[in-house]
């Protein structure tokens, strides 16, 4: 006949408990991990549809950015005389200042000072005016929901003075630059 050992009350607690804390431990960590999957979800779906985090690359916008420099871009549809732009051209993302917007004038003189509608526009951020790559008619009027948009280093900028990249269309557009991230030590909000 077989012996049968009977446990204490003790060591049943003691078991009762480790598989309690091992059940708890379990929830918890299944809930956390969910939680961390859905807060990277949310993340990816406003860094995606409401501001865009984009990198500079090239020297178009010098001084004002810089290549490598990270910038975060906010979604909307009417944009400013002077305002920073996120738009597609192909498969590329490229940051122009906006110059125009629909139905404007714009006329550039020969030393690069811009006009629009007439008046010339205070551009404190361009360093060195030039006329740059420049083959369209001028005076040009700007399309019906386009923006005549151009980089702050006039003279190495290809933009909208040059007829194979053109004024930039609505949906191009993925937004205004609002906000410069990195580097750290030079964060700046674009107004």
């Amino acid at each position: 006949m077989k012996k049968i050992e009977v446990a204490d009350v003790e060591s049943l607690k003691k078991e009762l408990d480790r598989v309690n804390y091992r059940s708890r431990y379990n929830t918890v960590l299944k809930s956390t991990i969910y939680m961390l999957i859905v807060v990277a979800a949310v993340v990816v779906l406003v860094a995606t549809t409401w501001l865009p985090v984009l990198q500079i690359y090239g020297s178009s916008m010098t001084p004002t950015l810089e290549e490598g420099e990270i910038v975060v871009s906010v979604k909307g549809s009417k944009f400013e005389t002077g305002e920073l732009v996120a738009f597609y051209y192909g498969n590329k993302i490229l940051v122009k200042r906006c110059i125009a917007g629909p139905g404007q004038w714009v006329d550039i003189d020969e030393d690069g000072t811009v006009y629009v509608d007439g008046k010339e526009i205070n551009e404190p951020y361009v360093k060195d005016k030039a006329l740059g790559d420049c083959d369209i008619k001028l005076p040009y009027q700007v399309p019906e929901n386009r923006y005549f948009c151009m980089g702050d280093h006039r003279s190495t900028s290809v933009d909208s003075r040059s007829t194979s990249i053109g004024c930039v269309s609505e949906e191009q557009i993925i937004g205004r630059i609002f906000f410069r991230i990195w580097p750290l030590n030079e964060i700046y909000y674009f107004e």
